[in-house]
């Protein structure tokens, strides 16, 4: 049975994004058929950040106006054979409705063994609803106070919706910023967001540069070690979280 993993934030710049491309690729390199939908209409970016710009020849666009069928609009990443992306339309005004998503996650539930949709960043309606039939919902904040605010009220929205499948993602930690911080720690921004913790994403300068060339994640590299152990944990496995080593 495929996984649908919805990957979310409060607010833009956290990194989501990021961590949806990164995600997808260490479940690809795990041997995981796995689909990334890219929902930030206007703010298309995971065709670059997954090294396949100019090499798009469908997105989801072309699926809602009913010109391309849904397997054949997700292009195969070179990066990875078993990582295949949907990306956004360049059109921010295309409408897409959660029926859409729902019938077309359906769909590539035959296809994909773990389906990342990352969504648009912000709480708003279209968001939640979205989402709604997703198994498990990733709720990425910075440990930056503003951001962990958003996430706090961004899960509350879903623990109101009755949405129980949550699990927290810190990107960007550095434990010399919590020195000069409100949020002191690691815990506080747990307690505070009140979700439980998958993983924690290290301040690593080789994922932006990685995404930003649309290049792979240097194995030895902190950051792809997080994302590894983040996706060994969807899949089941016991991994402890080791926050000293980020």
């Amino acid at each position: 049975m495929s996984k649908i993993i919805a990957v979310t934030s409060g607010k833009g710049g956290t990194g989501k994004s990021s961590i949806s491309a990164c995600l997808g690729y260490a479940l690809a390199k795990q041997g995981n058929r796995t689909l990334i939908i890219e929902l930030d209409f206007g703010l298309r970016c995971m065709d670059i950040m997954l090294g396949m710009q100019g090499n798009i020849p469908y997105d989801l666009g072309d699926v809602l106006a009913g010109t391309c069928d849904v397997y054949k609009a997700t292009t195969t990443v070179k990066l990875a054979s078993n990582l295949s992306v949907l990306c956004a339309p360049a059109d921010p005004f295309v409408q897409l409705k959660a029926e859409d998503i729902e019938k077309i996650t359906s769909e590539m539930r035959k296809y994909f063994e773990y389906i990342i949709i990352d969504t648009s960043a912000g709480i708003n309606g279209s968001v939640f609803d979205i989402v709604t039939n997703s198994d498990l919902i990733l709720i990425v904040t910075t440990p930056d106070p503003v951001c962990v605010r958003d996430a706090q009220m961004m899960s509350d929205e879903f623990y109101k919706r009755g949405n129980q499948k949550q699990r927290l993602v810190i990107n960007k930690a550095n434990p010399r910023v919590f020195e000069y911080d409100s949020m002191s720690d690691l815990d506080s921004i747990i307690d505070t967001v009140g979700v439980q913790l998958l993983g924690v994403i290290p301040e690593d300068s080789a994922i932006p540069l990685a995404t930003g060339k649309g290049a792979p994640l240097s194995s030895s590299s902190r950051g792809f070690l997080a994302f590894s152990a983040i996706s060994r944990r969807i899949k089941g496995e016991h991994i402890p979280i080791q926050i000293n080593k980020i």
